[in-house]
């Protein structure tokens, strides 16, 4: 099962859930993430934190939905709601979920408050991946109940 991690800049959030999904997924799960327009750089804070929590950076960039390595059977929006930030609409054949996120890349502050939106970011993407992979394997083969969990999922916070 191939997960695709979807926002604009594949900067933060979307690498993020990646990383962590690939973390902790089985190996017949595989997250991939990509942008509708990536900054072509991941940020910095990002890795850091990753690299905190004991998470692998190694091979993470930001990329192009144009240049995935696999077609994704889910592909899970990321992009906050509160900027007015728009979602890239993925038009393949797919599942869709959106599990918004505030772009811990827009936050401004001192950095103990800039580095506590990646945290907040991290702790809710963390929580929706368990999440997703707890669900019962007979929910992950039947569509529709895997579109249902996965919407109920987008409201952990």
């Amino acid at each position: 099962m191939n997960i695709l991690f979807l926002c604009t800049g594949n900067s933060c959030r979307s690498i993020i859930a990646e990383a962590t999904f690939n973390h902790l997924a089985p190996a017949h799960m595989r997250a991939m993430s990509a942008g509708s327009q990536p900054t072509g750089e991941v940020h910095p804070r990002s890795l850091a934190l990753l690299t905190a929590k004991g998470i692998a950076t190694a091979g993470y960039y930001s990329k192009s939905w144009h240049d995935l390595p696999a077609t994704p059977d889910i592909v899970i929006t990321v992009c906050g709601n509160a900027a007015g930030e728009t979602c890239p609409a993925y038009l393949g054949n797919v599942l869709r979920a959106h599990w918004g996120v505030d772009d811990p890349a827009k936050a401004t502050g001192t950095d103990a408050e800039i580095n506590a939106s990646f945290e907040a970011a991290y702790r809710i993407l963390n929580a929706r991946i368990l999440a997703f992979l707890q669900l019962d394997p007979q929910v992950l083969n039947d569509a529709q109940q895997l579109k249902d969990g996965l919407d109920q999922i987008a409201n952990i916070v």
